[in-house]
């Protein structure tokens, strides 16, 4: 049987070999954009009126059951609080603009550039794939350098940093490889 991946990276400190990734495109799941959507329709949301999750899953065109699960998460992260009841629902338990685009990746996929579940500066490659190491430190400060800059209240005023135009006016920015 041939393997899906197109290489395979061995775990530090042992002989077990770990699939890796098709590393083509830097994949945003449904669930992290989910999340970002929904965040971004409560920020005009009143917490004395909270929003319920299917007038969010209506807005935003997301499964109310997938949502429901985010919102979950999104509450131990202590980025959302709730109410029940027939005057409950949802709202953001911290002002949108203290909440980045990276702290509701890291509420619902985790870290944002972990290697197999192992920090970046944690890996320890054999010669000669050592330096792949400071690739993987490169590409989460990369991340970091965006989403870590772009807050839930950015979104919600369409007044994205100076960050996210920078990078958009990189050579190929635009282009699918």
């Amino acid at each position: 049987m041939t393997s899906p991946y197109r290489c395979d990276a061995t775990d530090p400190g042992s002989d077990r070999r770990w699939p890796a990734c098709d590393n083509r495109d830097v994949r945003v799941t449904a669930k992290v954009d989910y999340a970002v959507r929904a965040l971004v329709e409560l920020v005009p949301a009143n917490p004395t009126a909270p929003t319920k999750a299917d007038q969010l899953s209506g807005a935003q065109d997301i499964p109310v059951r997938f949502l429901l699960n985010i919102l979950s998460e999104l509450k131990v992260a202590k980025l959302v609080a709730s109410r029940r009841g027939a005057d409950g629902g949802y709202w953001l338990a911290r002002p949108a603009s203290e909440v980045s685009v990276a702290d509701v990746i890291r509420a619902v996929e985790g870290p944002l550039a972990d290697v197999h579940g192992v920090p970046p500066e944690l890996l320890d490659y054999r010669p000669p794939a050592d330096g792949l190491r400071d690739v993987w430190l490169a590409s989460r400060a990369a991340l970091r350098r965006i989403l870590e800059h772009v807050t839930v209240a950015d979104i919600a005023a369409g007044a994205l940093p100076a960050v996210v135009a920078d990078e958009l006016a990189q050579p190929g920015a635009w282009e699918r490889r």
